[in-house]
Order: C-alpha cells, then structure tokens, then sequence
C-alpha cells in the first residue's frame, strides 16, 4: 500500500512538473515566435518536441500533461477563450498521442536504435502527428473565427512546417542520447501507464 502511494505521488509530481515546462516553453514559442493572426500559434512551436519525448518517456502522464500545458501555455496565457482552449488544445494531444500509441503498438525502441525504429519516428512522431495536429488546430481556429477561412492554409502550413522542422532536429537527439537516463530511474514509463 505504501508503495502505490510513492509511486502515485511520484508520478503526480512528474505530471505537474512536465505541465508546467509545457506551459512555459508553449508560452515562449508563442511569443518569441507567434503566426499573426493566429492567437496562440507558433510558427517554431519547439515545445511540441518536448511534449513528444515526455509522453515517450512518461506515457499517459506526458501525453496528459502536453494537453494541460497547452491549455496553460499557448490558451490561456494567449487569451484564447476557454470554450474554444479546451477544443483547440487537443491538437497537442494528437501531436502526442499518435507517436505514443504507434511506438507501443509497434513495440518501437525509443533509444532508436535500428533504422526501423527511426522510420517509426518520422511516420508518426514527426510528419503523421504534426500533420493531425495542424490540421486540427488550424481548422478549429477558422471554424471559430479565430482565423479567416482564406488564411486557414497558411496558418496549417506554417504550424505543419515549422512543428517538422523542430521535432525532426530535436526529437532524435533527445530520444537517443537522453533515453537511457530516463530509463535506469524508477519514472520510466514504458507503454501508457506504470
């Protein structure tokens, strides 16, 4: 029973820690790098590699806590209203959850270490996910008003291509070089839930 309780607490504490890093890094690429007029858009939305590589290392813990900080960081702390926040922000999920349910499924080796491993990655981890995300992001800002309809492509390419362009440099290096820390800790989670 004890041991639930750390174990339980340890990953609260985890969820709460990589929610606020995703909150933080999701407010600075929004405003060091924003797509006009897209409120809480980003043109180098960097902090989606980190939401990627924390839900691989976290699983549901991560993929949550991408949601929550994209609520936080690029909703809230934008002005987005709430109504349209808790809608918009699942493009961040998808960004997540696609790589994390395509690495389990696959039995993918987070660490990379085969070129199969590697195409995986680039499938789902940077253009599949990337490519929902936008797609979902950018729509329900023009279903809302938030974007004209006539700049819905652009706000989708410019989200789509820039998200790519920081997942396929960072990504890797994190996943391969900083992975086997994270595994020897008793956080690792491998799959959705430890």
């Amino acid at each position: 029973m004890q041991r639930d309780i750390e174990s339980a607490s340890m990953y609260l504490n985890i969820f709460l820690f990589v929610t606020l890093v995703n909150s933080l890094l999701s407010r600075f690429a929004v405003v060091n790098f924003p797509l006009s007029p897209s409120t809480g858009v980003s043109s180098m939305y960097f902090a989606v590699t980190f939401m990627i590589v924390f839900a691989l290392w976290y699983g549901m813990w991560g993929a949550l806590a991408a949601y929550l900080g994209c609520i936080v960081g690029a909703g809230i702390l934008a002005d987005m209203p709430t109504s349209l926040n808790i809608i918009w922000s699942i493009a961040d999920l998808w960004q997540v959850m696609i790589p994390l349910v395509a690495f389990t499924y696959f039995k993918v080796n987070i660490r990379l270490k085969t070129r199969r491993d590697f195409v995986y990655l680039l499938i789902f981890g940077v253009f599949l996910n990337n490519l929902i995300g936008a797609f979902w992001g950018s729509y329900m800002l023009a279903i809302n008003g938030v974007v004209p309809y006539e700049e819905n492509f652009l706000t989708f390419e410019q989200w789509f291509t820039g998200n790519v362009v920081a997942t396929i440099v960072i990504v890797p290096f994190l996943l391969r070089y900083v992975t086997p820390y994270i595994q020897q800790t008793e956080s690792y989670v491998e799959g959705y839930w430890k």
